[in-house]
């Protein structure tokens, strides 16, 4: 048996403010919406083609990781090459400056401090 990802939870105290984050800065699209018995919103759920990012409603903060923490530490998306600047310059536009990148990524939190990634291995970034 070889599975895919079939989707990957990530809990939010805002779900509406990291949803729209996702969908903004990397163009994930919206499937679908769940509400609570009482109404208020419980889940937005992302497509990541294939799998799906489900932000989940929590009431805890997570402490924010820096470099390499246990379990998962963040979530990188795939680009271009050509994107990179693009992309850098859209995440500033969100308040989401690049603090840290390599030949191949870019580094930035979303809005509740966790980190994502912006990758285009295996080709690198132009020199200059």
């Amino acid at each position: 048996m070889n599975p895919g990802l079939h989707h990957i939870a990530l809990g939010a105290r805002e779900v509406e403010e990291v949803a729209r984050f996702y969908c903004e800065a990397f163009g994930l699209r919206e499937l679908t919406r769940h509400r609570n018995e009482e109404g208020t919103l419980r889940s937005v759920w992302l497509d990541l083609n294939p799998g799906v990012l489900m932000v989940e409603h929590t009431r805890d903060e997570r402490p924010q990781v820096e470099g390499v923490g246990a379990g998962p530490f963040w979530l990188a998306f795939a680009i271009a090459v050509e994107e990179r600047e693009s992309l850098r310059r859209r995440l500033k536009s969100m308040g989401s400056e690049v603090e840290d990148e390599s030949t191949y990524s870019l580094y930035a939190r979303d809005p509740e401090g966790n980190r994502v990634a912006v990758s285009h291995y295996p080709h690198p970034a132009p020199e200059g």
